[in-house]
């Protein structure tokens, strides 16, 4: 099975490989020449990974998906959410995010939880998968791996950040890695119908 994976984030692209099926070929926008810079203008971290999905679906004849995902600080009224790749501005700068978030949070509650929604487009239907990941923000920046967020996000339960976290036990407990074993799960009982 082909499947079409709406993201020119090269970092998300092989976290997601990862996880695949040997039974699925995992396409990039990069595979499909598709060099469009999908909108993002939803208010909501669905609404978003609705829109990137229909926006492929219309240009594309091929099963896609896509995912959106905030990081949600309740102490901070839910942000940076979905502005969270452009919290610090349209440049879409990890650092400059983190550490924009880092000053916003000095002297406040650190709770935080990541979420990731994934749309799936296949003949005319759409399936949504949603994830979520809680945990805390670190006071400063640990571990080279990951990408985004992840050097100051530590999941509830594990002393280590994201970013210090091998690729496959951040997938096994992380947002993403939770919505997308739904959509394997989705996938593989199509296969075996």
């Amino acid at each position: 099975m082909e499947l079409l994976f709406a993201t020119h984030n090269p970092n998300k692209l092989i976290e997601v490989q990862a996880m695949m099926p040997a039974h699925v070929k995992l396409l990039s926008l990069a595979d499909v020449l598709l060099h469009d810079d999908i909108p993002e203008t939803a208010d909501t971290i669905e609404g978003n990974a609705i829109l990137k999905t229909d926006y492929i679906t219309a240009r594309m004849n091929y099963p896609v998906f896509a995912d959106d995902t905030g990081l949600i600080v309740p102490a901070l009224n839910g942000e940076p959410g979905v502005y969270s790749a452009r919290y610090a501005g349209d440049h879409k700068n990890s650092d400059d995010n983190m550490n924009k978030l880092l000053e916003q949070l000095q002297g406040k509650d650190r709770a935080a939880y990541f979420q990731t929604v994934i749309s799936f487009n296949q003949e005319g239907q759409q399936h949504l998968f949603t994830g979520e990941c809680h945990g805390t923000i670190l006071e400063d920046k640990r571990g080279d791996g990951g990408f985004g967020y992840d050097p100051i996000f530590k999941p509830k339960g594990y002393e280590l950040s994201f970013a210090q976290m091998p690729l496959d036990e951040k997938a096994r407990i992380s947002h993403r890695g939770k919505a997308l074993a739904q959509l394997i799960d989705f996938l593989d009982r199509q296969v075996n119908k």
